[in-house]
């Protein structure tokens, strides 16, 4: 696959897709470059994002190896700072490089480690931001996993109900909330930002409660900048372990 996707509207000019991507994983070492039949995850991860159609796809990494193995499939890579504490600085400074004339409005945060990414939600994320006071975007599903609910990797999202399939963010958290009986949200870390509140948000110092949840959209809530959150009916695969690689490949193998 190479190129962009035929399948992108006009609307899609206007949306940059930014996977950040980096070799420095402690549980997976090398985790972007990891095999999955054939080719490295992140290349999987390129090809999901550009089957989705919702606009320009742009791996941005510190490593010539991603960068090698992008352009080897045919997609579009560049090398950012060694030095980001995050992923949203990364992608803030690889949109500021490849679009300095801002024709980009949306910008979608991909994670690197979804290699068995739904296409579907990448547009489900952007969905949200039709809603002009919006500043963020991003996605939740039901947790149907009892052991789910007390799990503290399984981030819940706490929100005011906009419509049967809609939140607006009122906290994110590790712990089991809220309290009492109705259905808890998984969290799920792909995000869109509006230009400007990508632009907002990456020039804000860590938050209280984002250093002490280790969550960074925390930030962006305490900002007083609005999350609204897409309810989807899946959940990708975060590929953080050898077991969840081993599970990635089982399932991109049927």
């Amino acid at each position: 696959m190479t190129g962009q996707s035929p399948l992108m509207s006009s609307d899609a000019a206007t949306t940059l897709i930014v996977i950040p991507a980096r070799m420095q994983a402690t549980r997976l070492p090398n985790k972007p470059m990891a095999d999955v039949h054939g080719a490295p995850m992140i290349v999987h991860v390129w090809r999901r994002a550009l089957a989705a159609g919702c606009g320009r796809v742009l791996v941005a990494t510190d490593s010539s190896e991603i960068v090698s193995a992008i352009r080897a499939a045919g997609g579009d890579a560049i090398m950012t700072s060694a030095d980001h504490p995050s992923g949203s600085d990364r992608i803030f400074e690889a949109v500021s490089i490849v679009d300095p004339d801002r024709s980009a409005s949306i910008v979608v945060n991909l994670q690197g480690d979804l290699p068995t990414l739904d296409p579907h939600l990448v547009a489900a994320c952007i969905a949200p931001l039709a809603n002009a006071s919006t500043d963020i975007a991003t996605l939740a599903a039901i947790i149907t996993e009892p052991s789910e609910r007390t799990n503290p990797n399984v981030v819940k999202v706490v929100g005011s109900p906009l419509g049967p399939d809609r939140l607006r963010a009122l906290y994110f958290t590790r712990a089991t909330a809220p309290s009492g009986d109705g259905v808890l949200y998984h969290h799920i870390g792909i995000y869109a930002y509006r230009r400007q509140a990508l632009e907002r948000f990456v020039a804000l110092p860590p938050s209280v409660l984002e250093v002490r949840e280790k969550l960074e959209q925390l930030r962006a809530l305490e900002a007083n900048m609005r999350i609204d959150v897409a309810i989807v009916d899946t959940v990708p695969l975060g590929v953080d372990t050898p077991a969840d690689l081993d599970r990635a490949r089982r399932l991109l193998s049927i």
